[in-house]
């Protein structure tokens, strides 16, 4: 290969990665691809769960989608997004990995608004492992109900935050309770917590959710 063409090789081939990289160089859209890693959505809930407008969703949405991050479905007149693939959440998880890694400013921000949270006494996938075949566990899964449907924890029930206030009648209280929901950044596990117990109720919050959970090999039930 002569110089030129190599150059010109090395040029075009950086070029193409660089369009990944464009395509999550924004905070929202970031967010999108966390939302995402749970089920498919159409613009409108993916609009309305990240707090932007539909016009505004929809533009970042076809940025991500010419990046080849994220496909769409047509279902009548609504179009369902997804990630392209599994490792599109994979690209997401390093990310945050690094972020986490190497930006003191993330933790502080976790710090300020979470700051409660070690009183919750998290547990890890590998902890949660240990006890599934414990029947003195119940582990609930606190997203919305359509998240769940589209994946889940084994042996989890499905009590969507918003809901369980209303439906505490339906779990023992001589058992140990473990909530989980999006992933580590994610409330919806440290909300339910919380609430449980403030109702008599020993319960934990997992570490991860079940994108990351999916990642680490771990059984998942549709």
């Amino acid at each position: 290969m002569k110089r030129t063409e190599k150059r010109a090789f090395k040029d075009q081939l950086y070029e193409q990665f660089a369009r990944i990289g464009k395509a999550l160089a924004n905070p929202h859209r970031l967010e999108l691809l966390d939302v995402l890693a749970q089920c498919e959505r159409t613009v409108e809930a993916l609009a309305a769960e990240t707090g932007m407008t539909i016009a505004n969703a929809s533009q970042h949405l076809q940025v991500l989608r010419a990046a080849r991050l994220v496909e769409v479905r047509r279902e009548g007149v609504s179009m369902y997004y997804r990630l392209a693939d599994e490792r599109v959440f994979t690209l997401w998880h390093a990310l945050r990995t690094v972020g986490e890694a190497q930006l003191a400013e993330i933790d502080r921000v976790v710090e300020t608004y979470l700051h409660d949270r070690l009183e919750f006494q998290p547990l890890t996938a590998q902890e949660l492992l240990r006890r599934l075949n414990d029947e003195q566990v119940v582990v609930l899964d606190v997203r919305p109900a359509e998240e769940y449907h589209a994946g889940h924890l084994p042996q989890a029930r499905c009590m969507p935050v918003t809901e369980l206030e209303a439906r505490l009648s339906e779990l023992p209280t001589d058992k140990e309770i473990v909530a989980y929901c999006r992933g580590p950044y994610c409330v919806f596990a440290d909300e339910a917590v919380a609430l449980l117990r403030r109702h008599g109720y020993q319960a934990h919050r997992l570490t991860e959710g079940l994108p990351d959970w999916r990642a680490l090999g771990l059984p998942v039930e549709v």
